[in-house]
């Protein structure tokens, strides 16, 4: 050992006699990404994968992955395993279906999977602190220019949890990544060459968010992020983006094994077919990319890579779209998600990002809805407050209803619970989103409503 010491040193005694300069190490270049995707369970990366084969095949961009739970909660389809098991094996088949596209670069944090529409409930689930630590690290490993995620914001459709509370890290991590006063040992200068707690990162500001929804209706969505075909035949590759997109789902058999072996033993003309049908394709077409925000100046629906380095003007901050609860009188607001999504809307700067005109969800048929409520107390004032409720009348209000004594607090959480009724399959597909309204009175004194639209369905996520 001593003589590898002795030429160390008369390597660089050389060195300093020829006046060269020590290089100092930049960051690994194997780890940059051009496009970091941030989602929810393995498989949710499918959601914009013909996207993804466009830009990794013929942009030549670099995509790098990361899954904030390994989808142990989830079903099997294919063979027995379930809980962290099937975790281990969806996140193999996670790895084998971005491996079809060229996406090296994939990780998972901590999250576990948390079968609800409640985003609030899927972030406590996952340890939100934690986890969104994790991600800024990785923000500022692969320093990406665009980052895609689930849209944050509840609707009628799947509307999972989990996927809201990716797109809400995913926006956390936009924010905080270039940071420098963020999760600073990240981007402290390691003093040791040993040191195993300063990881000398930097902080990285990525230039465009982009989120994708798992609503029923994406129509609603055109015109508010940049949109593309995923019939169109990539140049490279000979093949249309959507076929592109359908080979790398293959390794998900434990989510969608009977769709997988139909779509293989079908020929190209069947399969084609197949992706003609709206109730049977894939993705809708165009695919549309929702934006959210950027650190450069453009339009929402400028392609994705347009403008990279444009300055960023001055704009005013947009109103949420839900009124908040607390003032100077009583008021009442929806709770629960929607509540939050108010704040962290105006907090990240998202006020522009596509809500449903009324607050909307979709639950099983026979499950009893709740319906969270914020009243906001004027001063803090202590209160009787007197709660009505008009729903359909073969739906039934079993807690929440009445008047209830506030104590002296700034604002205060009730919930309704309504029990939907059952509904035959049949039925239910002739069946329209119902409404109901949840009336506030402070002291007899009307303080306000609010509304949801609810749509009953076979089988929904517990809410």
């Amino acid at each position: 050992m001593l003589w590898m010491l002795v030429l160390a040193i008369a390597a660089g005694r050389a060195e300093a006699q020829t006046g060269k300069a020590a290089a100092v190490k930049g960051p690994d270049e194997r780890m940059k990404a051009d496009i970091l995707v941030v989602v929810a369970h393995p498989d949710d990366e499918g959601g914009v994968t013909p996207y993804l084969a466009r830009a990794i095949y013929d942009q030549h961009k670099r995509v790098a992955v990361v899954f904030a739970t390994r989808g142990g909660s989830g079903g099997n389809d294919y063979t027995r395993e379930h809980g962290p098991a099937l975790g281990d094996i969806r996140e193999q088949e996670a790895r084998q279906a971005c491996a079809k596209l060229g996406i090296t670069n994939v990780w998972f944090l901590d999250g576990k999977d948390t079968a609800s529409q409640d985003v609030l409930a899927s972030l406590a689930n996952w340890g939100h602190g934690a986890n969104l630590e994790a991600l800024v690290r990785i923000v500022r490993l692969t320093r990406p220019e665009i980052l895609i995620s689930w849209l944050p914001g509840v609707f009628i459709g799947e509307n999972h949890g989990d996927h809201q509370a990716s797109g809400v890290l995913a926006t956390e991590a936009f924010d905080l990544a270039g940071d420098p006063a963020a999760f600073p040992a990240q981007v402290a200068g390691a003093s040791k060459r040993l040191e195993q707690y300063l990881e000398n990162l930097a902080p990285w500001q990525a230039k465009k968010l982009y989120f994708f929804a798992d609503a029923e209706d994406q129509k609603q969505f055109t015109g508010t992020g940049p949109a593309y075909s995923v019939k169109e035949v990539s140049p490279s590759q000979k093949k249309p983006y959507w076929r592109l997109a359908i080979d790398a789902a293959t390794p998900h058999l434990t989510q969608f094994p009977e769709d997988i072996e139909r779509v293989k033993a079908m020929s190209d003309a069947q399969i084609a077919k197949l992706m003609e049908d709206p109730e049977h394709a894939w993705w809708s077409e165009p695919l549309t990319l929702i934006f959210g925000k950027a650190s450069v100046a453009g339009k929402a629906t400028d392609d994705v890579f347009l403008n990279l380095n444009a300055a960023l003007p001055d704009v005013p901050d947009l109103s949420p779209p839900y009124p908040a609860a607390c003032g100077d009188d009583w008021t009442v607001a929806l709770g629960g998600p929607w509540f939050y999504y108010n704040a962290f809307r105006r907090e990240h700067g998202l006020g522009r990002l596509k809500t449903a005109a009324v607050p909307e969800i979709a639950i099983k048929a026979g499950a009893s809805l709740l319906v969270p409520l914020v009243v906001g107390h004027p001063k803090g004032r202590s209160g009787e407050v007197t709660i009505e409720v008009a729903a359909p009348s073969a739906w039934k209000v079993t807690h929440g209803a009445g008047a209830f004594r506030l104590a002296e607090e700034d604002r205060t959480d009730l919930a309704v619970e309504i029990l939907t009724p059952e509904v035959g399959k049949e039925e239910l597909g002739k069946l329209a989103a119902q409404q109901v309204v949840v009336r506030a009175l402070a002291e007899g004194r009307p303080m306000g409503e609010v509304e949801i639209k609810v749509a009953l369905r076979a089988s929904a996520l517990p809410q």
